[in-house]
């Protein structure tokens, strides 16, 4: 793995760290990157995407997937939207396969695999699951079930066979790997780090993870993820008609 270049002072706007187990969002500004680190190398990072500004615009796993003609998400890809838009580009991936296919991990299933404590009882060893997680974040900018869509699983790998039967990778990520988000849009990040649904380990161990926004170029006209596929330009040249 060759670590991504370090973040210049003049670029660098923030850093947070978040913990395993937790929940995170913000909204990152049009012409800002936000890199995600896997500090420890078992973080399962479900994320969410969404017009700041119209919060019905907002991330399509699936439009995303037929338009790039792929099942996963890596660097030369972007995040659109169900209005024909770029919500996000991912310009730099040290991991090379992220998850877009099995969800987030539910109550149930939580409470069937680590038992029913709750906070009173486990305190912040209390085992949060992904759905869970991600409505907290959610409610925080008036939104709710609603406005839950399929979500990226950064730093998870599962693959499908012939008969279409999803496998886990265990250990696919390793510590330190990094994926950036480039923003295209004004565009809200809701995540959690709680662990991925299919995450075999009996034990309730999720890994944390580093962000750091900084600020970056406009796409060019020649850039990677715009010039990966004929659905990719039109996707850039539909967000770049919104702001003009």
């Amino acid at each position: 793995m060759i670590p991504l270049p370090e973040i210049t002072s003049d670029r660098f706007r923030f850093q947070e760290r978040v913990p395993g187990g937790w929940n995170w969002s913000h909204v990152m500004k049009r012409g800002t990157t936000l890199r995600i680190t896997n500090v420890e190398g078992k973080a399962n990072v479900s994320t969410l995407l969404y017009n700041s500004e119209l919060p019905v615009e907002r991330l399509n796993i699936p439009d995303s997937l037929k338009a790039q003609h792929t099942a996963y998400l890596t660097a030369g890809h972007t995040c659109m939207s169900d209005h024909g838009r770029v919500l996000a580009s991912i310009s730099e991936d040290t991991c090379g396969w992220h998850d877009v296919l099995t969800g987030v991990s539910h109550r149930a299933g939580m409470e069937e695999k680590f038992g029913s404590s709750g906070y009173a009882e486990a305190s912040n060893a209390w085992p949060r699951n992904g759905y869970d997680s991600l409505l907290v974040e959610l409610g925080k900018w008036g939104l709710g079930t609603r406005d839950m869509v399929a979500n990226i699983n950064f730093f998870s790998r599962v693959s499908t066979d012939q008969e279409g039967g999803f496998h886990y990778l265990e250990n696919h990520s390793s510590a330190g790997e990094q994926v950036e988000l480039r923003a295209e849009m004004n565009t809200l990040v809701v995540l959690n780090t709680c662990p991925h649904p299919m995450d075999p380990n009996p034990d309730y161990d999720p890994g944390g993870i580093l962000l750091e926004i900084y600020s970056s170029d406009p796409p060019s006209t020649d850039d990677f993820c715009r010039c990966s596929c004929d659905q990719n330009r039109r996707a850039f040249h539909n967000t770049e008609r919104y702001f003009l």
